[in-house]
């Protein structure tokens, strides 16, 4: 028999894989988490790793079947496990040849070839059918959890109408070109950057700017893909569409830094690579003193290479009890990091604020009462479906209004509303509506206007007749939940921050009423980021909570980042954690659930590398053997993945009794 310090030192030289690659050549290895054997494998490396899984688990039951009824088969359980060594190989071989160092790829080639060599074929089929079932738990999660930064074209629509001869026809919107005219509608989502060339509209694009304020757009205006036409018709000249909008060119930018995000080790897999060299060398000083046997079981009681198979198991658990507990959990890793988090950071309007806003102060002017102008307003708006219409029939139908008929069905929509009412004309809108309508605006409504603006509100003016005779004045919407979660962060003893692309006046209320010390305000997108970058700066570890397109690239810069579901398709995307709830209602439990997992990993490290201590210390002592080795190993295994289920085993009791 060949000792095996021979066959280890021959295999963990240089001169010694160069010798084996003359037989199995490698050609482009790649990264140690793959197994990459063709071209075609490397478009779908989950079905790679399902194929050499089933191989494995077929040589194991022929090993099992062969040890206890019918030998021979064991034989044949050898060219499974042989198949399976080739990624094992080339894993070691890019390790040592490329990173000038031993990883748990080596050793897990040599401690099953030397047990193949040595005759111990059962042992052999179950260490491969071991580490193929972790390898498949840690597949299985990166490729159930990983979220690719979707395509904003998922948002838009199929179809755009495209204005021709001044005929509007349906298009695919992938055949726009620039220069094209297409029309957007009330309630509809633009998908183009551009300018507009006819008609008024209302836009919400707050996920662009954070302003909560629609914006008024008319000839010449810009408008911007993703955002939103609350009211009005508008033609739009397109400048920028597809890969070329202002959206698309910051998922480009999500796209080059989701690389580095993806290159991080897991605790387990970089333990297991740290004692991959003394491990080697520890089994080499072992033949004299124990034998090949004791040899062996030094390489099986390999510290730290279990747990790469608990850990997978153990937030697989968590991720399932957190999504039954209304949070998606899209990677893993987040979990774990957001333990280390000290540092909050949150966006202002969508986040902290709802999208509909309430209707605040009512201004009245001559002889026309709060409700009486509040009814003209809600029957004006009756047929609409965006924010601020909703905000003013909510009002109403809290007051218990009465609305009256509309006699004229001829909508004229643009920044306002104009409709006919116990005959009376109505109009509902903007500042700039009413001028265009050609009605003076009192002095009065000018100063309202300019106080309202200073304190980031929206001011909607009801004109009867000819004449201005009031204003609804609407103020964002604190989520009901909001102040309970910040008093849980504090009491936490966590730093909270808002930051926001409003205004000053608004940020600082808002920071004012929810007891936040730290705020920043008419914040750009991109220097969000730079921000929670000069926050980490100090030291701090900053979960940043957003909602918008104009979030995304700071979603990408925090630790770790969590988005609600009702965001932004970017922000959804882009985010590692979604509240699904649509609310933060769930966050206090999302820092319990990863304090948990620590304790849980903590815990499954300890049942992997117990039994490997045991193990070398017995070698020495007490000349154990391959089989003790394998039976310690296995035992220690078992019941790091059974403490491993014990989360959703408890969320399972808690849902019984309930």
């Amino acid at each position: 028999m060949i000792p095996l310090l021979f066959i280890a030192s021959s295999l963990i030289t240089y001169k010694g894989l160069k010798l084996i690659s003359k037989i199995l050549p490698v050609k482009n290895p790649k990264k140690s988490s793959e197994l990459i054997v063709s071209k075609q494998e490397i478009s779908n490396p989950e079905k790679i790793t399902n194929r050499i899984f089933l191989i494995s688990s077929t040589s194991l039951a022929l090993a099992t079947v062969g040890i206890l009824f019918y030998p021979p088969l064991l034989y044949f359980s050898i060219l499974g496990v042989t198949y399976d060594l080739i990624p094992l190989w080339q894993n070691g071989y890019k390790s040592l040849t490329e990173e000038h160092k031993i990883n748990v790829g080596a050793v897990d080639f040599i401690a099953v070839s030397s047990l193949l060599l040595t005759g111990h074929y059962f042992i052999a089929a179950l260490t491969d059918w071991i580490f193929y079932f972790g390898l498949k738990l840690v597949t299985d999660m990166k490729d159930n959890s990983k979220k690719d930064v979707v395509s904003i074209f998922e948002k838009f629509p199929n179809s755009v109408w495209l204005v021709k001869n001044e005929v509007e026809i349906s298009i695919p919107f992938d055949d726009l070109k620039t220069g094209d005219v297409i029309v957007i509608n009330a309630g509809e989502v633009i998908p183009v950057d551009g300018s507009v060339t006819k008609g008024v509209a209302l836009v919400d694009q707050h996920i662009l700017t954070g302003e909560s304020q629609p914006a008024e757009k008319e000839i010449d205006s810009q408008i911007f893909a993703s955002t939103v036409v609350l009211s009005g018709r508008i033609w739009v000249k397109v400048e920028k569409s597809g890969k070329e909008t202002a959206v698309e060119k910051i998922t480009e930018i999500l796209n080059n830094t989701a690389k580095y995000k993806m290159s991080a080790q897991s605790k387990g897999e970089k333990l297991a690579d740290d004692i991959a060299l003394p491990t080697l060398m520890l089994a080499g000083i072992t033949i004299p003193v124990s034998g090949v046997s004791g040899a062996l079981a030094i390489l099986y009681s390999y510290l730290g290479d279990g747990i790469r198979i608990v850990a997978p198991i153990s937030t697989l658990n968590f991720l399932k009890v957190a999504s039954k507990n209304g949070i998606l959990i899209k990677d893993g890793r987040a979990l774990e990091e957001l333990r280390r988090v000290n540092t909050v950071v949150f966006d202002k309007t969508g986040t902290l604020t709802q999208e509909q806003p309430h209707v605040g102060k009512i201004y009245t002017l001559n002889d026309y009462g709060e409700n009486e102008l509040l009814t003209y307003a809600a029957a004006s708006e009756y047929k609409q479906s965006h924010p601020i219409a909703k905000a003013i029939l909510q009002e109403a139908d809290k007051r218990e209004l009465k609305l009256p008929t509309i006699d004229d069905a001829n909508y004229e929509i643009g920044y306002g509303i104009k409709v006919v009412a116990d005959d009376k004309l109505i109009r509902v809108g903007s500042f700039r509506f009413m001028e265009m309508e050609g009605i003076a605006i009192p002095e009065i409504m000018i100063n309202i206007m300019a106080y309202c603006h200073e304190h980031g509100y929206s001011l909607i003016m009801i004109a009867i007749g000819s004449q201005v005779m009031g204003a609804i004045e609407l103020h964002a919407t604190i989520r009901p939940e909001v102040k309970m979660i910040i008093k849980q962060l504090q009491q936490r003893h966590f730093a909270v921050y808002i930051i926001s692309g409003d205004h000053v006046e608004p940020t600082r209320q808002l920071a004012e009423e929810l007891e936040i010390d730290n705020y920043f305000a008419e914040v750009l997108p991109e220097n969000k980021a730079k921000i929670i970058e000069d926050i980490q700066k100090e030291g701090k570890s900053v979960c940043f909570i957003g909602d918008g397109i104009n979030d995304s690239i700071a979603l990408k810069q925090a630790d770790v980042s969590i988005s609600l579901t009702g965001a932004s398709m970017i922000a959804t995307d882009t985010a590692q954690i979604l509240l699904l709830d649509k609310n933060l209602s769930q966050l206090n439990k999302l820092f319990d659930l990863a304090q948990e997992l620590n304790t849980n990993l903590n815990t499954g490290l300890a049942t992997t590398i117990v039994p490997g201590v045991i193990v070398i210390g017995g070698v020495f002592f007490f000349h154990f053997g391959i089989t003790i080795a394998s039976i310690l190993y296995t035992t220690g295994l078992a019941a790091g993945i059974g403490h491993s289920m014990l989360p959703l085993a408890k969320y399972h009791q808690l849902e019984q009794e309930k």
